[in-house]
């Protein structure tokens, strides 16, 4: 009678360690703590679901979290960010360090972005016609777009280069003929285009600089009514000076056209 009792409970201490396994498998035990709403926490010693081309830096470590989700349109996870575990204690937070997004939905990774360690922008590469390598870098300072480098003919390698002041495009280097050295210069005045130089015999010297038309009249405009507005200033009378009837009326007459 005892033995039949000993092996009844180690047959269900048996199925019950299946049914345990069986929930785990199933994703029972439910996401780690501190996985954002919506996303699967990545353990660091796992490749992650999406795409083979992972360029976020986590496996293996420690003080990294990796998280997946999905974005608009998406049947599976696009979107992975990576998190720096830093501080110790209640200090203990996470930080992004970075992220990579599948734009296009084929399984790889075209949009790769990394943070420094307050968490702020720092680059960026993009793959922008899905050829399986990168053709575009951004750089950032204090989170906001400073550089822009283009590789235009596929060669790897960037041939032209965009500089931000204030978020606004400041001026322009290509490299037409891939010599690896620019030879046309655009200079922007509050992100319109100013002047184009030119090296036309590619000695690294400006032969010619074309100003820009429209730039040019719209400088001709603010020109023009800055001198109207002084003008209008030098002709107004002072206080307590006396005022021509006429001229007011003439005034108020042109304000009310």
């Amino acid at each position: 009678m005892k033995g039949r009792f000993t092996k009844g409970l180690l047959g269900l201490g048996v199925l019950l360690g299946l049914a345990l396994a069986a929930l785990h498998a199933c994703g029972g035990s439910g996401p780690e703590a501190g996985a954002p709403k919506g996303g699967a926490v990545l353990p660091p010693q796992s490749p992650a679901g999406v795409g083979d081309q992972a360029r976020c830096q986590f496996e293996g470590r420690s003080d990294r979290e990796a998280v997946e989700t999905a974005g608009p349109g998406a049947m599976r996870p696009n979107i992975r960010r990576v998190y720096a575990i830093v501080g110790e204690g209640e200090a203990r937070r996470r930080v992004i360090s970075c992220r990579e997004v599948d734009t296009n939905l084929d399984g790889v990774f075209d949009v790769v972005r990394t943070y420094n360690d307050l968490g702020e922008s720092a680059e960026e590469s993009v793959d922008s016609n899905f050829e399986g390598r990168f053709d575009t870098w951004h750089t950032f300072t204090k989170g906001r777009i400073t550089k822009t480098q283009i590789d235009n003919n596929g060669d790897g390698r960037p041939d032209e280069s965009r500089y931000y002041i204030k978020g606004k495009l400041s001026r322009v280097q290509r490299d037409t003929n891939h010599d690896g050295a620019p030879d046309v210069w655009e200079v922007y005045d509050n992100g319109h285009l100013q002047r184009m130089g030119e090296d036309l015999d590619y000695d690294g010297h400006v032969d010619r600089w074309n100003r820009d038309e429209i730039a040019a009249r719209l400088a001709e405009q603010r020109e023009r009514e800055e001198e109207e507005q002084q003008e209008q200033q030098t002709q107004a009378p002072k206080p307590g000076e006396p005022v021509d009837a006429g001229v007011t009326d003439a005034r108020v007459s042109a304000r009310n056209r």
